[in-house]
């Protein structure tokens, strides 16, 4: 079965774009995120097609990460 995960937290468009999509208007921008199968995309996009809900903004984009490199001094570069 082909699932897409919705991660909100991973999203490039997060921001302005949540107010404008479907899984914040209708779920709140769930902390986990949420699995939709083919069923479930087809339908939300038929709801979006009709205008009766916004469409899926979602762009995914790396995973926010801690540095793995402390910042350099001048004294570094010596």
């Amino acid at each position: 079965m082909n699932v897409l995960h919705v991660d909100c937290n991973s999203c490039v468009a997060q921001g302005p774009s949540c107010e404008d999509c479907v899984i914040s208007v209708l779920l709140g921008a769930p902390q986990r995120g949420v699995d939709l199968d083919g069923d479930e995309r087809a339908a939300l996009e038929a709801l979006a097609d009709s205008g009766l809900v916004p469409p899926l903004r979602l762009v995914p984009g790396a995973r926010r990460g801690a540095a793995v490199q402390g910042t350099l001094s001048w004294q570094d570069y010596a």
